[in-house]
């Protein structure tokens, strides 16, 4: 059989699926953004308009129109997508704030060669320590009450220091108590921390890590008296 033509496997006027799923993804953005802040859009074109009207007025005052057009409408664009991603973010924060494991979600999402693991401990009221490592060491970030997190940080800082011996450990709260960090100040926390280890030494800490065992777990010991076991029915013979 004879090879299909080029041209048929993608005929003239279809969109490349990858720019179609970007551009999806931009819009879908844009309107999480546009529920979040129905000022946003506008601004973000303004800016970029701003922009692009500075250079034009500079073009007319210099003779150099027809060199900064073009460097301004690249420049506006830069600048509309740095807003864009700004107020995407905001959009995320405001998504996820309030809601049970945001905090978990956010650290995902954090650059830097950062190991997450969420939920690494919790209690019957559902506070819970999630555990990210990093070049600064282990980070052990709360959410829940104020009240109880001190515990069960204290519990999880001693079980990680078995591995972790002279490593630093830092514990923090997320919340918009008295003494928490509100979920959007999270990752500008967790970056401004110092750098006390290199690669190959939080590549070691992670494999230590792994080695702990799970803190959820079910309670060991016998079977309670009271809780028999059901016994099998006996055959019948006729």
């Amino acid at each position: 059989m004879a090879n299909k033509p080029a041209s048929a496997a993608n005929p003239k006027g279809g969109a490349d699926p990858a720019t179609a799923g970007r551009i999806k993804q931009i819009r879908m953005v844009a309107g999480i953004i546009r529920k979040s802040n129905p000022r946003a859009l506008p601004l973000i074109a303004l800016a970029g308009l701003g922009v692009l009207a500075a250079f034009v007025v500079a073009g007319l005052l210099t003779g150099l129109l027809a060199l900064l057009i073009p460097l301004g409408v690249l420049t506006g664009l830069m600048a509309a997508m740095i807003l864009f991603g700004r107020y995407a973010q905001s959009a995320q924060y405001a998504a996820v704030e309030g809601q049970p494991g945001a905090a978990a979600a956010i650290l995902q999402t954090m650059r830097g060669g950062w190991t997450v693991t969420p939920a690494v401990s919790a209690n019957r009221s559902m506070d819970v320590v999630h555990r990210a490592v990093g070049k600064p060491g282990v980070v052990l970030v709360g959410e829940g009450a104020p009240s109880r997190l001190p515990s069960l940080l204290a519990a999880e800082k001693k079980r990680i220091s078995r591995v972790a011996f002279d490593v630093p450990i830092y514990d923090l709260q997320v919340g918009n108590e008295e003494g928490q960090i509100p979920i959007r100040k999270l990752q500008r926390k967790l970056t401004r921390l110092p750098r006390n280890l290199k690669g190959p030494a939080v590549a070691d800490l992670n494999y230590r890590l792994k080695a702990l065992p799970q803190s959820l777990q079910a309670p060991k010991g016998p079977v309670p008296r009271t809780g028999r076991m059901p016994k099998p029915p006996r055959p019948r013979f006729r």
